[in-house]
């Protein structure tokens, strides 16, 4: 289980957001870096709470744990914390999907309600990323499927500064165009070949492109992710947080 320990640098980033912490009114979280530990075994072999190791507790109590940590947003600031000074010489957006097995449907109001939409690929969910330019994630969305790219890139660069925009064809549109102009951030996105006049795009800042797309391989070794096995958003986007949280801090 080595593979999935902590290093003593990124728990002290780490530590302070937790809850249960020595000092916080009532009763004390039971060894909290065991327990993110377990989630991160979770996250990492895709494997069902119930075949959690014995050394980490009983799965119950970490999967009711896990729960409250993600409705409080523990796992959101535990990301913050280790993400906390992005390279925003420039910003790259990029989408992928990820397949849903049966045991993430089934949520309280359906699929439509959880960001699970049925593609080519069956039931669905789409992860939008952004990331600085080292290519570490600092936003994200979920969304159906087959949602268009473009339609999360607004909540995506809301109230967010960045000195070019680098995306692929996905992402030409004509508003998110405009948008980069009104900020006077460069456009870095590949042109459609339906554009009727292209735009000139840096093609050596493109080349960049590749580190959002790395990104992405890492994120899907965790294959808790590289196939949603959460049936709420909330569970997902957490097991998302923590692992970007692994990735940002190596």
């Amino acid at each position: 289980m080595e593979r999935f320990v902590l290093t003593d640098a990124q728990w002290a980033k780490m530590e302070p957001h937790c809850l249960g912490k020595p000092g916080d009114p009532g009763r004390s979280g039971k060894n909290n870096r065991l327990f993110v530990e377990a989630v991160l075994w979770i996250a990492r072999t895709g494997s069902p709470w119930r075949d959690l190791p014995a050394a980490f507790g009983h799965w119950n109590s970490i999967f009711t744990r896990f729960r409250d940590w993600a409705k409080a947003d523990v796992w959101k600031r535990l990301f913050e914390a280790v993400s906390d000074d992005p390279d925003m010489e420039y910003a790259m957006v990029d989408a992928t999907i990820v397949k849903v097995h049966r045991h993430g449907q089934g949520a309280k109001g359906g699929p439509q309600s959880q960001a699970i939409g049925r593609s080519k690929g069956g039931m669905t969910t789409k992860i939008l990323a952004l990331t600085d330019a080292l290519g570490n994630l600092v936003r994200f969305v979920l969304m159906p499927g087959q949602r268009f790219d473009t339609v999360g890139v607004p909540p995506l660069i809301e109230g967010l500064a960045f000195d070019a925009l680098i995306a692929d064809k996905a992402f030409d549109s004509n508003a998110i165009i405009a948008e980069l102009d009104a900020r006077g951030a460069k456009v870095v996105i590949s042109q459609h070949p339906r554009r009727a006049k292209p735009l000139a795009i840096d093609e050596e800042m493109y080349k960049w492109r590749h580190l959002i797309e790395n990104f992405f391989g890492k994120l899907k070794e965790f294959k808790r992710i590289a196939m949603r096995a959460d049936k709420t958003d909330q569970s997902f986007a957490s097991m998302i947080h923590l692992a970007a949280a692994v990735i940002n801090s190596r």
